[in-house]
């Protein structure tokens, strides 16, 4: 096929291969394991933004950096960083509660 016009370098055969890669992990169920691993790179993400969110504040603060939008970014980055880890905290021990309640 050929490529599609508004976007350039996207081939059917890029769109195909996307496709089959996302019914692959679709399909694979790597159960706690890959939902530990995934929860515990969402808190070192969190932890970088949250040190580079300070480290932007402090060389604002010592007059290293005068660019506020900057600062103000790199620190709604690490609070939004933060609100999904929170919430997603939550879900993970509601989910957890709701096991322990089964009655077996």
């Amino acid at each position: 096929m050929d490529h599609i016009p508004a976007l350039t370098g996207v081939t059917s055969d890029y769109i195909n291969d996307a496709i089959s890669k996302s019914q692959d992990s679709a399909i694979r169920d790597d159960g706690f394991d890959s939902v530990l691993q995934s929860a515990i790179n969402m808190l070192n993400e969190t932890s970088y933004l949250q040190n580079k969110a300070e480290q932007a504040e402090i060389e604002f603060a010592l007059g290293y950096s005068t660019n506020t939008h900057d600062l103000q970014f790199a620190q709604e980055k690490a609070n939004i960083a933060l609100q999904y880890t929170v919430a997603v905290r939550d879900k993970l021990l509601e989910a957890y509660n709701q096991i322990m309640n089964i009655q077996i």
